[in-house]
């Protein structure tokens, strides 16, 4: 495999899971993890909360929706939206 078909598909790859990736990063950063608590604490909905951060993941990148994912690694949510680039 060419470099450049490698980093198609890895690039490809991790932005179908991003989302699933930052939640990951918030779960395994104490300091993130303990200030994402102190939100869902505050705003008394998780569910809302997380559908605010992917969505807010998917603007950031300038990503389109994809489809929807009920396997998640993270243990902070349940379902994540897969993405694509533009």
């Amino acid at each position: 495999m060419k470099l450049e078909d490698f980093k198609i598909q890895f690039l490809s790859q991790f932005t179908l899971e991003i989302t699933d990736v930052v939640f990951q990063y918030i779960e395994n950063d104490r300091d993130l993890l303990q200030e994402y608590l102190r939100v869902v604490g505050r705003a008394s909905d998780i569910d809302e909360t997380n559908k605010r951060l992917g969505k807010a993941v998917k603007e950031w990148f300038g990503l389109e929706n994809g489809d929807r994912n009920h396997e998640p690694k993270s243990k902070l949510i349940r379902s994540y939206t897969e993405h694509t680039k533009q």
